[in-house]
Order: C-alpha cells, then sequence, then structure tokens
C-alpha cells in the first residue's frame, strides 16, 4: 500500500499535479514536500520511480508508526534517461488502516548524502547541455552561470570515456551553508569544486561558491564538467591514479592553452623542490594539505596528462585513461597495451617533463 501511494504522488510529481503530490501526506508533512516538489518541478522532473528491497519496519515505542526505505529512480529534463538514483528514508503513520506518509528524510545509508532538492529551495536554469541551480538568494547568478557552463560542456564533451557524452550536464552553485550540507559536506577545506556520481552514468557538479573567483570559473567549470564526462559512475578507488584523473581535468581546463599560461606553474616549482617523491602515484594532496601543496599536485597532473597528449594524441591518452580508471588496469599494462612503451619508461619522461617546464 506505501509503494501505491508513491507510485500516485510520482505520478501526481511528474504530471505537475500539487495537490496529487500532497495528498498521500499527512497535513504536517506537507510544508516540506511542498518545497521538494517545487525544487523538483523547478529541475524539470521527467521520470520518478520507488521501489524496496526491503518491508516497513515499526517504530519501537509508537504503535501505529513504520519506517519504509525506498530506493527512487529519477531523471531531470530528458525523459526515459538511464535513472540516477537516490535512497529515502520515508516515515508514516497509520490512518485507520490506510497509512499516511509523515516525512521523507534522507537514508543514513545512501553514501552520497543529501541532494540539493532534498534540503533546500532552488532556483534553476536550463540550457541545450546544462542545468544550473542555486539557492534563491543567489538567482541573479544563473544567466551568466548559464552561459559559462553551456561553452565549458563543448569542451567536456570532447572527454566522455567509455561512451556518449552526458545527456545533461547538472551543476549546483552552492553558498556557504549549502556547501555543509550538499552531499554530505565535509570536502577538503581547499575544495573550489566536485563532481559526485549519482548513478545512471551521471555525476553531479557542485561548485563552492565562497572561493569560486570570476577569473577561475571558465577553468572550473571546464574541469568538472570534463570529470561528469569522463569518470565511471560511480567514482574511482585507487588514489594512485589522482594523478591522471586530476591531470585530465586540468588539461581540459586549461583549453589548449600553452603550458607556459598555466597558472600553477609556480606552485609545481615550489612542490619539486621538496615535499614530493617523484613519483606520479603519491602525488596527490592530503584533505588539510596547503594551497601551494594542492596547486602544485594539480600542476603535476596536468603537465604529465600534456606530456602524454603531446606524445601520443588526445585519443591514446583517454584509451589509456579508461584502461586504468575505468576498467582498474595497472599503468603497466595500460601503457604496454595503448602505447606500446613500457610504463617505466613513460613514468619518467612525464616527470622530466615536467621538471623541464618549471626549470
Amino acid at each position: 500500500r506505501m509503494l501505491a501511494l508513491l507510485d500516485r504522488q510520482a505520478a501526481a510529481l511528474v504530471g505537475a499535479d500539487r495537490a496529487g503530490f500532497l495528498t498521500v501526506a499527512e497535513p504536517a508533512a506537507r510544508p516540506a514536500l511542498t518545497r521538494r516538489y517545487e525544487a523538483l518541478r523547478a529541475l524539470r522532473v521527467t521520470t520518478w520511480r520507488s521501489s524496496a528491497d526491503g518491508v516497513p519496519a515499526a517504530v519501537d515505542g509508537k504503535p501505529g508508526e513504520w519506517r519504509f526505505v525506498v530506493t527512487v529512480g529519477y531523471c531531470f529534463v530528458v525523459p526515459d534517461c538511464a535513472p540516477s538514483t537516490v535512497e529515502l528514508g520515508t516515515r508514516w503513520r497509520l490512518a485507520g488502516e490506510e497509512p499516511r506518509l509523515a516525512a521523507v528524510d534522507p537514508s543514513a545509508t545512501d553514501p552520497t548524502g543529501a541532494r540539493p532538492w532534498q534540503v533546500s529551495d532552488l532556483a534553476v536554469a536550463v540550457g541545450k547541455r546544462v542545468v544550473v541551480a542555486t539557492t534563491p538568494a543567489q538567482r541573479r547568478r544563473l544567466p551568466g552561470l548559464l552561459a559559462q557552463a553551456e561553452t565549458a560542456a563543448r569542451a567536456a564533451d570532447r572527454y566522455a570515456v567509455g561512451g556518449a557524452p552526458p545527456d545533461r550536464y547538472l551543476v549546483y552553485y552552492a553558498g556557504k551553508g549549502e556547501w555543509q550540507r550538499w552531499y554530505g559536506g565535509g570536502r577538503p577545506k581547499w575544495t573550489a569544486g566536485y563532481a559526485v556520481g549519482v548513478g545512471g552514468g551521471r555525476h553531479d557538479v557542485v561548485l563552492n561558491a565562497p572561493i569560486v573567483t570570476p577569473a577561475g570559473i571558465d577553468d572550473l567549470l571546464r574541469h568538472e564538467l570534463t570529470h561528469a564526462a569522463s569518470l565511471p559512475d560511480r567514482g574511482y578507488a585507487d588514489r594512485a591514479d589522482w594523478w591522471l584523473v586530476e591531470g585530465l581535468a586540468e588539461y581540459a581546463g586549461a583549453d589548449g592553452q600553452p603550458v607556459q599560461r598555466y597558472d600553477g606553474l609556480a606552485e609545481v616549482r615550489k612542490l619539486l623542490r621538496g615535499g614530493w617523491s617523484g613519483r606520479l602515484d603519491a602525488v596527490a594532496p592530503a584533505d588539510d594539505a596547503s594551497d601551494d601543496r594542492v596547486g602544485g599536485a594539480y600542476g603535476v597532473g596536468y603537465l604529465a596528462v600534456r606530456h602524454l597528449v603531446d606524445r601520443y594524441g588526445e585519443q591514446r591518452m583517454l584509451d589509456f585513461y579508461r584502461a586504468v580508471v575505468h576498467q582498474g588496469r595497472p599503468p603497466a599494462q595500460a601503457a604496454d597495451e595503448v602505447f606500446g612503451d613500457p610504463w617505466s619508461m613513460l613514468h619518467d619522461d612525464c616527470v622530466a617533463y615536467v621538471r623541464g617546464v618549471v626549470g
């Protein structure tokens, strides 16, 4: 009966029937559900399907109350997409023999954390390739952000790995409070943006509004949208691959500019003079690293990827990325298969290139 009510609610959501969406819920739950309805409609929800592997659990000490974890598959803008998924913790009370929805919370077991549309009012702009969302307080930023993101998307599309580019890129522009709430917060203090896998081959992008500068936002958008285009569905597990993942995104962010114009060369030079072993698989910065250490690490990744592109071309570099990041092959095996050269030699050549660029 609960799933049947959620199906009715889903049909009302997709069909723009606010009253029908709210009718399955208790009156006390309706204000929060109204905010969620408005956010999802602003994002142009096209698919919303609930399913469950388990059964409802009675709430101890509260007769007639139940908890029920459901998985929702959803699409925005594009109908019949491969759905993204989210776990929701629903709470119910019996009204006679009929369950009534009492609340919908982020599930404690969903590893991705709360989606923005679960916890915030949203203002949204929809373009040809990108959807940009932020809080109503920053609504004025949307036209400019959308135009910049659309340009970045055309660059990022080139770096789709293992298939077609995303059907839409979804970018959230987070204020200070939202940065701490959306997707669980807790990012390293130096993070300007990130891409998070949400299922269906899709990654949502979040930008840290308080530290994003007007001069840097175009590069950042190209960087993060390239993550969304190139990463495996659930990200990557091996920290040793950090240089390659971030190096590709930095390469896209640089947008073909001459190497000597890359902003991070001073930080790379500083890193080379102390604090790095010279191993690409050990260049990833710690969560509490200094800004210089972080900038140097990203720069090393960029220069290493740039060297591979200059030597073998973009497509073979992307084939190498796919073998390592998507298929989990050791770089030694991937280099032999893709480049026909030993990784030990290529690794040292990449590091020598980095040293040569920064002197």
